[in-house]
């Protein structure tokens, strides 16, 4: 993840393409689809962390 104090800014897409290669998802299926779910990762993320009154994130 890409993080700033208090905010997720986003994923580090090359190593999440290393995963999906890893797991045997098709790199254009991953290209296509990581940014649509990191954008949905990071607003929930964000929204969790300013929920908490915090800068931490719970898992």
């Amino acid at each position: 993840m890409r993080v700033l104090p208090g905010a997720v800014i986003g994923w580090d897409l090359n190593a999440a393409l290393e995963l999906a290669a890893a797991l045997g998802i098709p790199a254009p299926a991953a290209a296509e689809l990581l940014p649509i779910i990191e954008a949905v990762m990071v607003r929930k993320m964000n929204e969790q962390m300013a929920a908490n009154g915090s800068s931490a994130i719970s898992f």
